[in-house]
């Protein structure tokens, strides 16, 4: 079994900075990708940022210059660093990996369970 676990979400005002985390846990052959994707209320989920493993990384447009993802492949985690952050940034974030199985040897498509970020003055 293979687990994502998010933290770092919460409230903070706009023009504020959040970073977020996600964790990669169980049996892990090896990570293909990994990234983040949010849903805001009465919208589909939407790519924020992805980083395969030797490839570009992704970004949104809405977020470029001011999202940073970044990973740690020794410890299988993710991080999306948010500055500048803007109310239209409210969502709830998911991680996202593409994770091969230590005993299937087959790639899995995993999401974390979500965390809130909300931008309010």
């Amino acid at each position: 079994q293979v687990q994502l676990v998010e933290s770092g979400g919460g409230s903070v005002q706009p023009g504020g900075s959040l970073r977020l985390s996600c964790a990669a846990s169980g049996s892990i052959f090896s990570i293909n990708a990994m990234g983040w994707y949010r849903q805001a209320p009465g919208k589909q989920r939407e790519l924020v940022a992805r980083m395969p493993s030797g490839g570009s990384t992704i970004y949104a447009d809405s977020v470029k210059g001011r999202f940073t993802i970044s990973r740690d492949n020794v410890k299988n985690t993710v991080y999306l660093q948010m500055n500048s952050l803007k109310p239209e940034d409210t969502a709830v974030y998911y991680c996202n990996a593409l994770i091969i199985g230590r005993y299937s040897m087959r790639e899995y498509d995993y999401w974390g369970q979500g965390t809130q970020v909300t931008v309010s003055s």
